[in-house]
Parts: structure tokens; sequence; C-alpha cells
């Protein structure tokens, strides 16, 4: 029996988990995952497994379930059959599907349901070397797929032995935390191990908007809020945080994107007695145990990985880096490093994230960073909102476009000089926007990143 199950034992009556409207125990969710390993999942070792679906309390505790098991775990969080199938034969294992439908627990009684979901497709091909050495270990694993921004989705694999380890340290506290992030995204399952290896309580959202968020943080007085800048601004610009009672708000982590200087100021301003721990971390190395300079800087220490930056992008080394990709060649690592493609400047011990190499604007050899000059856009009182990005242009190669979202309506030529008057006083020429659009939303993808154009 894993630690994790050894503290959900000892602590049988704590809620782990309010998925619905209702609350679930410790113990009932040790009950669960031993049901499961003793009914459903007897006799499907060494299998890849998928868990199709968001989070639940079922699916938790399947994923639990499947790490005793010592499957390997791949979270879908929005898949149809045919992008699974496709998924399943891009990275060319075999693969164990199980579909596990959100269902009721006569009696929290996992053996007395049916699962005419379950389904095996086997191929023919050999499984990745990646996959046989887990096995071969004994050694649970967890499959991530990128979010195919720029081409392919890579399938990372994790050993989740190593993963799940890494909690061991963690204390119990008495905390009600939002599971924000997504299942099938590193962040979102960091989250959820951290709140139960610390036996908190997790809460579970049935929509990602505004509204539904501040209005559980009243219901369920949650302390902790893990999120991003994106949504943190949605939140701002709503004014649902004016509509809910906040007040047991802590601390409010963010990370996943950069936070500009500007917006972390608004933040600031409007939760002032929240604390503000800026996170890091990606697929491949994991999350990192990382200490924010001040809740006003979004300058960060990196406290347990190794890191160094090369021509201004961040190298790092971390315990809880993939084992590798299933459908991609390792050009991202050189000599166990791992090229994160995060900008970075550094203060002597402290690294603050200024953008993406992939998202740098090439203005005739010159480089503008987008999250620079969006800073600078929305320090603009009647700015709610921005998105840089660069445009193919003839002469320079490409140029500065931004989209904007007003607080209140304003002509457009006024708008136009007031950005590039407030850009010319603090930038350098050749970062102020060229192309200015109005629009009346910024697009963001499903884990709230910003979409550049």
């Amino acid at each position: 029996m894993s630690f994790l199950l050894e503290r959900f034992r000892d602590n049988a009556d704590k809620i782990a988990i309010i998925d619905d409207g209702k609350s679930y125990t410790y113990g009932e969710l040790l009950e669960g995952i031993l049901d499961l390993s003793s009914t459903t999942l007897k006799g499907i070792g060494n299998k890849v497994v998928a868990i199709i679906g968001g989070y639940s309390f079922y699916n938790i505790a399947l994923f639990l379930a499947l790490y005793e098991n010592k499957n390997i775990i791949v979270p879908l969080v929005e898949c149809n059959e045919t992008a699974l199938k496709e998924s399943m034969a891009d990275i060319k294992i075999n693969a164990g599907i199980l579909e596990f439908p959100k269902l009721e627990f006569p009696n929290s009684k996992f053996h007395k349901l049916e699962f005419p979901n379950l389904e095996f497709l086997e191929t023919n091909d050999k499984k990745h070397a990646i996959i046989e050495n887990l096995f071969r270990q004994n050694h649970a694993g967890l499959v991530l797929f990128s979010s195919g921004s720029t081409g392919k989705p890579k399938a990372m694999v994790h050993d989740l032995n190593t993963l799940i380890s890494s909690f061991e340290a963690k204390k119990p506290r008495k905390l009600n935390m939002l599971l924000f992030l997504l299942f099938d995204h590193i962040g979102g399952i960091n989250t959820l191990l951290n709140i139960l290896a610390t036996l908190s309580t997790a809460i579970i959202p049935r929509e990602r908007n505004s509204d539904e968020i501040c209005a559980l943080i009243e219901k369920y007085k949650i302390s902790v809020l893990p999120s991003n800048p994106t949504f943190l601004n949605l939140i701002l610009m709503s004014n649902a945080h004016k509509k809910y009672d906040l007040s047991s708000l802590k601390m409010i982590t963010y990370g996943t994107e950069a936070m500009s200087e500007s917006l972390l100021a608004r933040l600031k301003a409007t939760f002032k007695k929240v604390k503000f721990l800026q996170t890091f971390g990606t697929s491949e190395t994991g999350i990192l145990n990382t200490s924010s300079k001040s809740s006003s800087s979004t300058y960060i220490k990196l406290n347990d990985a190794e890191y160094k930056i090369v021509n201004g992008e961040l190298w790092i080394k971390s315990k809880t880096q993939i084992l590798g990709y299933l459908n991609a060649d390792m050009s991202a690592f050189k000599d166990g490093w791992f090229k994160t493609g995060d900008l970075v400047l550094r203060d002597v011990e402290y690294l603050k994230i200024v953008g993406r190499v992939k998202e740098l604007i090439n203005i005739g050899g010159k480089k503008a960073l987008p999250s620079e000059i969006e800073s600078v856009i929305m320090e603009l009182e009647n700015i709610a909102d921005c998105v840089v990005y660069g445009e193919k242009n003839a002469i320079t190669g490409q140029s500065v476009s931004c989209d904007v979202v007003l607080k209140n309506t304003m002509a457009k030529d006024e708008l136009k000089k007031l950005i590039r008057s407030t850009c010319a006083s603090k930038l350098e020429r050749y970062k102020i926007p060229s192309k200015i659009n109005v629009v009346e939303k910024i697009a963001f993808t499903n884990r709230f990143k910003k979409v550049r154009a």
C-alpha cells in the first residue's frame, strides 16, 4: 500500500473531495480505490489505460487505483472515440482503453457497478521501450499530451512512482483548494497530488468561468486558488469578485504563462490581503518548488531544480522530468537539460519569465516580447485586456499588432493615439504597435492561454 493510501486510511473521516455539491471522505476514497483494484482492474496489469473525462470523485479514484495497479495512465479531458484511436495509433503502443462514465455508486460499493464501456484495443506493434521499461520496473506511468499549438501534440511519459513520491514529505494542512487546472495538464495533476498528500479538500468546479469559480470560493470558503494570469484577468473584467464574498482566499497561485507587471498590480490592488505565488513547471519537467520575491513581484526562485540560462532561454534539470516522448525525438533535451523555450531575466538568485522564444516578434532583426508590450498597454485605465502578436510585413519581416478589449467605448483614432504615445514613452520605437484592433474578447485555449494570431 502506498503512502497516500496509508494516509487516507489513518484520516478516514476527513473530507477529501467535494464533487457537484456532494462530499466524499478519505475513507470513501480509499474504499473506492480498493474496490476498483480488486474487481474492475483485476487482471489488467501491464496496460496503458486512458481515463476519458475531467475531474470527478470517480475518475480520481480510478486514477489512484490504476497507480496502485502499476498501469500507465493517459488522462484525456476532451476526446472523442476517433481522436482517441488516432492518439493511441500515433504513439504505437498496446493500449487498454477504459472509459469510466459518471455513475452513481450504490452504498459507495464500486463492485456493484457494471462497466459497459470497458474495452481494450490491441495492436501488433511492439511496445515502446519506455513503456516496456516501466512495466519491467513494476512502476506506474503517466502520459500527457502537449497542446499541439505549434504542431502535432507530443506524448510525454512520466514515471508516476517518481512523481508521486515527490509529495511524500508534504505535511497535513487544513485547506480547501479548487481543482481549476485540467486533469490532463501537469499543473492540474500537481494540484491534485498536493491536495491528497496534505489531506486537504479538493473542490471540483462544474464550469470554469468567473462566476462559477467565485461562487465556489464563497460557498466552500476556499483558501487557495490555483489559476493563471488570463483567467485572473477574466475575473476582474467580469466583476465576479464584487458579486461574491472571497474573504476566505489566502493565496492565489499562478503560472502556465508570463504574468505582466501591470496585471499583477491590478490583482494586488483588488485582493489586498491575498498572497500571490508564482508557480513554474512544464509537462517535461514537472511542477517545481518555487518562491516569489514578494506578492507584488514577478521574480521567482527555483528551489528544487538545477537550471542555467543559455542565450536568454531557461534550461532545467529536475528529479521529476519525463522519461521521454513516445512520438518525437529528444531534441528538446541536451545532455539531460530540458530547453524550456521560456525567456528569462535574472536578478541574483531570482528569475523573471518574460515570454516564449516562439512568441518573439522579429522586426527587421530586432526582437520584441509580446508580454513586455502588453504590460505597458494594460497600464491604461480603459484597457480591460489585450494580446500582442507579430504579423508578416513585406519590409521588416514582421510588425507588431495588438487586439484590445475596452472597458468603455472610445473613438478608434483617440485609442490608437493613446496606446502609441504610451508605448513610445516606455518602449523602443520598433515595439510600438503598427496595427491596433478593438475586439469583444481575447481568444484563449481551454487551458486559458492566450491565442496569439
